[in-house]
């Protein structure tokens, strides 16, 4: 972290994702965000779980979670698999970074592989430049799985192509529909200043009109 302070929670890969989630103990008119996260449901998850100590067959039975403060200049290690959440308490700087070492290689790269399909080709290849050995690793795992990568796989890279046009067709649709709301809104502004500036003109001749009487000179009666 290099400004400012964060909250953590940290929970162990036992600790269902149901739990950790606290979707349950939302109440309506409730949301998930950050603060109320930590402020409301976390409480309510450990207080769940303090319930449910002991007994069996209960998701909270086994909860365990760890919460610390992080500061400027100290880092945070999360292990794989653990789950996290975080508060920014103050306006915060911080640099994060995803870490893959030959230990958990397996279970990263099968994840990425699915999860980041073009990035997990562009990271195959930087692997064959200097880290061969993984890279026949990965490829051994796809064939042993039957993966097909996203580059040699044209029915993937047909659904890419159609999300990708779906969302360019939605952003076109969302600025077209902005710029009609924004010519509406101009003319709205153009006819309202049009009326004002009627009602201005014929206040200006009633006035001149009522000038003309009260300015009239009128002959002296001798």
């Amino acid at each position: 972290l290099v400004h400012g302070a964060k909250r953590w929670v940290l929970f162990p890969p036992h600790v269902p994702k149901t739990v950790v989630k606290g979707r349950k103990l939302i109440l309506p008119g409730e949301d998930d965000e950050a603060i109320h996260y930590f402020t409301t449901i976390l409480p309510r998850m450990k207080r769940r779980a303090a319930a449910a100590r002991g007994a069996e067959d209960d998701l909270y039975a086994d909860f365990e979670c760890y919460e610390f403060t992080q500061f400027a200049g100290e880092t945070v290690f999360v292990p794989h698999g653990w789950w996290h959440a975080v508060l920014n308490v103050t306006h915060t700087v911080g640099i994060t970074q995803n870490f893959c070492s030959r230990r958990n290689f397996d279970e990263v790269w099968a994840q990425t592989r699915s999860g980041r399909k073009k990035m997990s080709c562009s990271w195959l290849r930087r692997l064959g430049e200097r880290y061969p050995d993984l890279a026949r690793r990965a490829v051994e795992l796809n064939r042993r799985d039957g993966f097909v990568m996203w580059e040699d796989d044209p029915v993937e890279q047909g659904k890419w192509r159609r999300k990708k046009a779906e969302k360019e067709r939605k952003k076109k649709e969302k600025r077209e529909r902005k710029k009609e709301e924004e010519s509406k809104a101009k003319k709205k502004q153009s006819s309202k200043k049009e009326k004002w500036g009627e009602h201005r003109t014929t206040e200006r001749r009633e006035g001149e009109c009522d000038g003309d009487v009260v300015m009239r000179e009128v002959s002296p009666d001798y």
